[in-house]
């Protein structure tokens, strides 16, 4: 062999064994799928990857301390609703676009609902289920007729219509009527 494959040989060598020790580093921070950096346990040894199943599982799950029985439970953190049926059930859940005021975590019930109106912020909605009153202002679910979800512009006028898509709405309508169980949780 020439001396510059010698050479050549162990540069490929070196660069294979940097390659396996960086890949095996428990302090060299690593890259999960969607870019972020992936945190080790407290053993030291990376997490494994969490499946999509099981991210929407997680993702998913009914909030614990949300109650028993047939209720809607709205985590207001999470933006999501989820329809929860008399044998505790997950029937339906779903992410929505809250109002500019949010009613404090604890128990309501739907008090009023009205097919089609003007929403607070001058938009028609439809299939809406009020349940609670903050700061004057009636907060309840509604899904906007031309179905767009605006993100709230709390500098502006205060609103109290907590935004789904036309199908979810409908789905709403069809669960939560009159004296129907509310539970909001952080």
């Amino acid at each position: 062999m020439t001396a510059l494959t010698v050479m050549a040989l162990a540069a490929v060598g070196f660069l294979a064994f940097e390659a396996s020790a960086d890949a095996t580093d428990p302090l060299k921070p690593v890259r999960s799928a969607d870019g972020t950096p992936a945190s080790p346990s407290p053993s030291g040894h990376r997490k494994p990857e969490e499946s999509a199943a099981e991210k929407e599982k997680r993702e998913t799950a009914v909030p614990a301390h949300s109650g028993a029985g047939k209720r809607v439970v709205y985590a207001l953190d999470d933006r999501r609703v989820w329809l929860i049926g008399p044998k505790d059930q997950v029937l339906r859940t779903y992410k929505v676009v809250p109002s500019t005021v949010s009613p404090a975590p604890g128990a309501y019930s739907v008090t009023t609902r009205s097919a089609s109106v003007t929403g607070s912020d001058g938009i028609p909605v439809e299939n809406v289920v009020r349940f609670a009153t903050v700061d004057n202002v009636v907060v309840g679910f509604s899904a906007a007729v031309d179905g767009s979800m605006p993100q709230p512009d709390a500098g502006r006028k205060k609103t109290g219509g907590v935004r789904e898509k036309r199908a979810d709405g409908a789905a709403m309508w069809k669960f939560a009527t009159i004296g129907t169980k509310v539970v909001v949780v952080s």
